[in-house]
């Protein structure tokens, strides 16, 4: 078991765990009322926590992003209400990053404020939405678009719970993780570019490895900004595209397939900026395409993509901001591209 201090608003720990329930229940035993939140498709066991001396309700949403919208958050608010639960009380979030995401804005808008804890499920998860308070829910307009800042009082990892991810899910949290090493630990990018899916799955020390430095990446820039004043925009490398495309594609595509995506036209972005070389934008292509990740994405969608891009968190009136690097482990600002340049950089990735 490991841990890792985050510092931000409150501060509170990551724990790297083999047993998630026993870290769990400790934290739950001297609260009154519980909500565990978990998607419908999901029914983790909760042997020990319903033995304990308070009520454990267990509310059921919808899967994925369906779960992440308006009438979700209200029938939420309602079952919170109906159970009676003050602000003594606790908020758990047991699932993907959709459902830590719900959970969190739940307890964020619940009474100005409760406290809540993420049990992440999944890779992208594990090392990314579960990690830095950033909670919310998605709009007609666009992906978290309704949201606060809100810690956690505590996140608990444990990667047994990989096991029951799909190859295609976990393929998609490792876009988080080389997300990561393109930011801020280049070791990342030396692990990844020699295993497979196959490999790490059959090797859960690797994993447990490489999910730690991920979370150490995240752990610091959040504790330097939690708001995101400027340094914690560097963990949405990719994510200005990758956004756009998820709600293009309606979201069939996992959020680490856009953000793979993303990740290659930033690159581009960069190259012409004369920021990165070819062969530093062929190692984004090369290590993502490793883990059977697209890095492309259909032509004829660009005249739709271009305006989402706008709905960014990141842009400033009618400013297009996106993150870009100018060196592996280093992340700079563009902040004004041109129409032309992005034409061009989707030129590069289209298909």
């Amino acid at each position: 078991m490991s841990k890792i201090v985050v510092q931000a608003e409150r501060t509170y720990e990551i724990t790297l765990t083999n047993s998630w329930i026993d870290e769990l229940i400790p934290q739950v035993s001297n609260r009154t009322r519980v909500a565990i939140v978990v998607s419908k498709s999901f029914s983790p066991s909760l042997t020990g926590l319903q033995d304990l001396d308070c009520d454990v309700h267990v509310f059921e949403v919808p899967d994925g992003e369906d779960g992440k919208s308006i009438s979700t958050l209200t029938n939420l608010w309602n079952w919170l209400g109906a159970a009676g639960f003050t602000r003594t009380d606790l908020i758990v979030g047991i699932g993907g990053g959709a459902i830590t995401d719900l959970a969190g804005f739940a307890a964020a808008s619940w009474l100005r404020g409760v406290d809540w804890i993420a049990v992440p499920t999944s890779l992208a998860g594990m090392v990314d939405a579960s990690i830095g308070g950033k909670t919310g829910i998605n709009s007609d307009y666009g992906k978290n678009l309704i949201g606060a800042f809100h810690s956690p009082v505590a996140v608990i990892i444990d990667s047994g719970f990989l096991s029951s991810l799909s190859d295609r899910d976990f393929s998609a949290g490792m876009a988080e993780v080389i997300k990561c090493g393109f930011i801020a630990d280049p070791e990342i990018l030396t692990i990844a570019e020699v295993h497979t899916v196959s490999f790490l799955r059959e090797n859960p020390n690797v994993v447990t490895d490489l999910i730690q430095r991920a979370a150490v990446v995240k752990a610091q820039v959040v504790s330097s900004d939690f708001k995101e004043s400027f340094a914690r925009e560097a963990l949405n490398y990719g994510h200005t595209l990758g956004h756009a495309i998820e709600k293009h594609a309606k979201y069939s595509l996992r959020h680490g397939e856009a953000v793979s995506i993303g990740l290659v036209f930033a690159a581009e972005l960069a190259h012409m900026r004369n920021l990165l070389t070819s062969s530093e934008v062929e190692r984004h292509r090369s290590i993502l395409s490793r883990y059977e990740l697209p890095i492309s994405y259909d032509r004829q969608s660009w005249q739709k993509l271009a305006p989402l891009l706008s709905l960014d968190k990141k842009a400033r009136g009618n400013i297009i901001r996106f993150v870009a690097l100018n060196g592996i482990g280093s992340t700079v600002r563009i902040e004004d591209v041109t129409s032309s340049e992005l034409d061009e950089a989707y030129e590069r990735i289209s298909s």
